[in-house]
């Protein structure tokens, strides 16, 4: 391996690691707001680009029917909890949240379906149709469960990815889609050819980055968000609602989810179970960072890109090993980082 060819595997392994940095952020921060592994956050990122592939070959996509659909479960279970507990006022409120705004981009992909529309508008309708469905499955599958223990609900969590998964392979079917470049754009940079689809994709995660760090910085959502994430119940007692951060956390996570789709779908095939893998290496950044710290999420989110992209120049066939081996060191470093405390004694009667 030359310095040239080092050049070439490092500059993809940053841009892969970069969809890494969007998908392991937003897994850190449903985690630490909501106590709730989110296993199908990959598979957010597969819908969003095979729904932009939908959209440029004028078909419907199923994620219309997937979000009307979620979009009418939590809207029934809102209107049944709000009636239950007799508090029929913020049933308005409800039917805005989960009955009108979820639904108006299903309903603009559906009027739009025939019509060509510009690269942008695609671009944004498909965004606009991942971003409700985080949110809507935390209505309906995690909310209800939101006392239980981690492991409960990353019990819920891996069952709500096998159904989005399954769901997906009867939307888009078994066939790989790629969708269509932002730019063709291609630059020499030292000898090293960098194409302006890399540079967009690096960019837009350093942009990400920085606006989710000026948002829990300059924002009173994002201040309680980092108080819950803190302190739930120090967040409760000085008004916070856990439920109003969740939805905040999980839409925030929806928008880098689908972002990170949109970016990678030009530069990679994706299949309907494409997302548990991408989710799954992103998770192994997050554990760098020990589902806590953001900046060292997205060094270790980088740092797996640029092992996944020189393992593949190793040994292609076993790159996904050398990958996910990276695990056992890091949770060994991670314990051994952690603070030891010492074991209660249990009182014998």
């Amino acid at each position: 391996m030359d310095i040239q060819i080092a050049s070439i595997l490092a500059v993809d392994g940053i841009a892969t690691g970069a969809i890494y940095v969007l998908i392991a952020l937003g897994t850190v921060l449903i985690f630490s707001v909501t106590r709730v592994m989110f296993v199908p956050f990959g598979d957010l990122a597969a819908y969003s680009a095979l729904t932009l592939a939908m959209l440029q070959t004028g078909q419907l996509p199923g994620t219309v029917m997937l979000v009307s659909v979620l979009a009418g479960i939590a809207l029934l279970m809102e209107l049944t909890s709000h009636l239950r507990a007799g508090k029929a006022a913020k049933i308005p409120k409800a039917i805005l949240y989960y009955g009108i705004l979820p639904v108006l981009p299903p309903l603009i992909a559906w009027l739009s379906q025939g019509t060509v529309l510009p690269f942008w508008a695609q671009m944004l309708l498909a965004l606009a149709l991942v971003l409700p469905i985080a949110p809507l499955l935390d209505r309906i599958a995690f909310r209800p469960l939101a006392d239980a223990s981690v492991l409960v609900l990353l019990i819920v969590a891996v069952a709500v990815h096998f159904a989005i998964s399954g769901l997906a392979l009867l939307f888009f079917g078994p066939e790989g889609y790629r969708t269509e470049p932002i730019s063709r754009a291609i630059f020499d940079v030292g000898g090293v050819i960098v194409s302006a689809q890399t540079l967009l994709v690096v960019l837009a995660a350093a942009a990400f980055s920085g606006l989710l760090y000026l948002y829990f910085e300059r924002t009173i959502s994002g201040k309680a968000l980092k108080a819950t994430s803190s302190n739930r119940l120090g967040a409760r007692l000085v008004g916070i609602r856990p439920q109003v951060t969740g939805t905040i956390a999980y839409l925030l996570g929806g928008l880098l989810g689908g972002v990170s789709g949109l970016l990678i779908g030009p530069v990679a095939t994706l299949y309907y179970d494409s997302g548990f893998l991408i989710g799954l290496k992103a998770f192994v950044g997050a554990v760098v960072g020990g589902l806590a710290s953001y900046p060292l999420t997205a060094l270790g989110a980088i740092a797996v890109g640029l092992l996944e992209s020189f393992a593949s120049f190793w040994s292609s066939q076993i790159k996904e090993t050398i990958v996910f081996s990276a695990l056992i060191p890091i949770l060994i470093w991670r314990s051994l980082a952690a603070p030891q405390h010492e074991e209660e004694e249990e009182d014998i009667a």
